[in-house]
């Protein structure tokens, strides 16, 4: 592996006795975060701070991206009563705003659509006035199970491309780009007030270029929020990084997406799909 630049080494270990009860609460309700399941470099921080991420449908997944520290392994049997305990750990932690994941479930007949649909109503629940992201997979393209999400109205609807066209066979298990869009691009034709956001890794191999292509397939799919982080490399076993990108790298990505029409834009090395989600600008 890659020897990491010094402006990327973090302290990842949660500290505190917020991270404290954050790790309590996720272990009393046997519930998964994406925060530790994908290995996020902003953990500790995010922890620290009282925040996480829910990973709902298992911490295994179908597929087996190569950049992702997700394990591909034995699928859990869905669990209807999970939705409940991610609305109770959501109460537990006093959130205003809820980010919730899942894993691909290709296995499952409505791929894990109606797991964030209940997801969406138990938080609301418990939570009246919380605001609620999720974070879905692809759902294979079918816009009847993104109906079965988008209809109990997240405040924002976020799909990853993760990569430029041309690496995405490589690197997205499974995955392909137009579909990635398409879903994004429905998302705007079932509910033109629907938040929509998406995110992006660089340093595997893509050129300046071809992000630039991709921001403007984004925009052009009428995508309102983007994440745009460093890849790095979870273990030998994954993709290698390409390149690490500097701060000013990161910045000047910034300045292109809002040229291209992108206002909502988070962009730096240590940036993830639920970095910073909850603030307005």
């Amino acid at each position: 592996m890659e020897r990491k630049p010094d402006f990327l080494k973090i302290n990842k270990i949660p500290v505190g006795e917020k991270a404290s009860k954050i790790i309590k609460i996720i272990k009393e309700d046997n519930l998964h975060t994406v925060c530790t399941e994908a290995s996020c470099p902003n953990k500790g921080k995010c922890f620290a701070e009282g925040t996480a991420t829910f990973l709902i449908l298992g911490p295994n997944c179908s597929r087996n991206c190569k950049f992702c520290n997700i394990k591909n392994g034995a699928l859990s049997r869905e669990d209807f009563d999970e939705g409940e305990r991610v609305a109770e750990a959501a109460y537990k932690m006093g959130l205003s705003y809820v980010v919730v994941t899942s894993v691909t479930r290709d296995d499952l007949e409505d791929q894990g659509a109606s797991a964030f649909a209940r997801t969406i109503r138990a938080v609301r629940r418990k939570l009246p006035n919380a605001k609620i992201e999720v974070l879905t997979p692809d759902f294979g393209g079918r816009e009847e199970l993104l109906k079965i999400v988008l209809e109990e109205k997240p405040y924002v609807f976020n799909h990853n491309v993760e990569t430029v066209k041309r690496l995405t066979p490589l690197i997205r298990s499974g995955a392909v780009y137009e579909r990635s869009l398409f879903l994004l691009n429905s998302a705007k034709k079932i509910n033109p007030n629907q938040i929509t956001k998406s995110g992006l890794i660089v340093g595997l191999g893509e050129s300046w270029e071809e992000i630039l292509e991709t921001l403007r397939d984004l925009a052009k799919n009428k995508v309102d929020r983007l994440t745009i982080g460093q890849y790095l490399q979870p273990s030998k076993e994954h993709f290698p990084v390409q390149k690490f990108y500097t701060p000013e790298e990161f910045d000047k990505l910034k300045e292109e997406a809002i040229k291209i029409g992108i206002k909502w834009i988070k962009s730096g090395p240590f940036v993830r799909s639920s970095y910073m989600a909850q603030t307005e600008i």
